[in-house]
């Protein structure tokens, strides 16, 4: 599913406009994106939670010259779903 897809499902499932659907789903987007830059975690019950995690720097290898290489540290955002999510695959 992609976020045009998933616009279309909220759209039919809330009897509303595909543009007014559009904006509900870049809200939450939003929502979340911005949680997590500033909170670190989001959590939604029963769903998951979305977390910021750091990674730190370290060496790695250029597969093309097979030489070591620095790897900057970064930060990246990882989900980790709720039990309730997890049973119901």
């Amino acid at each position: 599913m992609n976020k045009t897809d998933l616009i279309d499902r909220v759209a039919s499932q809330l009897e509303i406009t595909k543009s007014d659907a559009g904006k509900a789903v870049e809200a939450v987007i939003e929502a979340i994106a911005s949680g997590v830059r500033t909170e670190e975690k989001v959590t939604i019950a029963g769903f998951g939670a979305f977390v910021r995690k750091e990674r730190r720097a370290r060496m790695g290898v250029n597969p093309t010259t097979k030489q070591p290489m620095p790897i900057a540290a970064s930060k990246t955002c990882g989900f980790r779903p709720a039990p309730a999510l997890k049973e119901s695959l």
